[in-house]
């Protein structure tokens, strides 16, 4: 990312150096080691704030994920970054990650265990246990509807540019909390065909739901520094997404 890219983001989102130290932490799930990372807000009453699970994208958890998570923590919530793939898993080459999110993919039995699992590391840190909702970016957004569908019982579930299918025998009428859909109309990798086939199914499964589509948005609009990333639909998506925090939180 270059300096004017960063001054840009930083203005727009009013980021602050007041933020609290967050830490890198490991733990484990199935007798593996996984290493998420966890923030607290700095200022407030940081123990009784609101808990956000970040799923991360199929390179695993990145700065990326902690500057959002920072960025939350600014916002006033406690938040954990969840680790997907293992302690010191972070591919760079796209077989790579192709390999371990198809791994998970074609384990949803173990991909709902480590969500849960981290969950648990973040109650472990002290975090809050009944306000608690999930987002994730790209396979994390895929992610972060399979724990809807789990029967997790979230105040919320967000995804930005996520996957959107559902898998064969898995439906929506476990779900136990609002989903909130951000999406980009230029998204070629998933497709408005599945962003209106969701829409269809979460209405016929009365799940409450929200779903937003941005113009000129490719997949990965949300990624800074990146030729798909799109200041206005980033700008517009965590608006609303911080707003949708404070509704289902209040």
């Amino acid at each position: 990312m270059t300096t004017k890219h960063f001054f840009l983001i930083a203005a727009v989102f009013s980021f602050s150096i007041s933020l609290a130290q967050g830490k890198f932490v490991t733990y484990e799930v199935d007798n593996e080691p996984y290493e998420g990372y966890y923030i607290r807000p700095s200022t407030g009453n940081p123990g009784n704030a609101a808990l956000v699970l970040i799923l991360h994208d199929w390179d695993g958890l990145t700065d990326y994920e902690v500057k959002r998570a920072n960025m939350l923590a600014e916002e006033g919530y406690q938040v954990f970054a969840a680790d997907l793939f293992g302690k010191g898993i972070r591919p760079t080459e796209n077989k790579e990650k192709a390999q371990h999110t198809g791994e998970l993919y074609k384990d949803r039995s173990k991909l709902r265990r480590l969500m849960t699992g981290a969950l648990h590391a973040a109650r472990q840190q002290g975090a809050e246990t009944e306000k608690v909702a999930a987002m994730g970016y790209c396979f994390g957004g895929a992610a972060t509807l399979e724990l809807a569908r789990s029967e997790t019982a979230l105040k919320g579930f967000a995804t930005f540019h996520g996957g959107l299918g559902t898998p064969e025998g898995q439906d929506y009428s476990k779900t136990r909390g609002k989903i909130i859909i951000f999406h980009g109309t230029a998204d070629t990798a998933i497709t408005m065909d599945d962003f209106a086939a969701l829409a269809k199914e979460l209405e016929a499964a009365k799940i409450p739901h929200e779903m937003t589509s941005y113009g000129n948005a490719p997949h990965g609009f949300t990624v800074f520094g990146t030729p798909a990333y799109r200041l206005e639909a980033d700008k517009q998506s965590w608006k609303r997404f911080i707003k949708f925090l404070e509704e289902i939180f209040s």
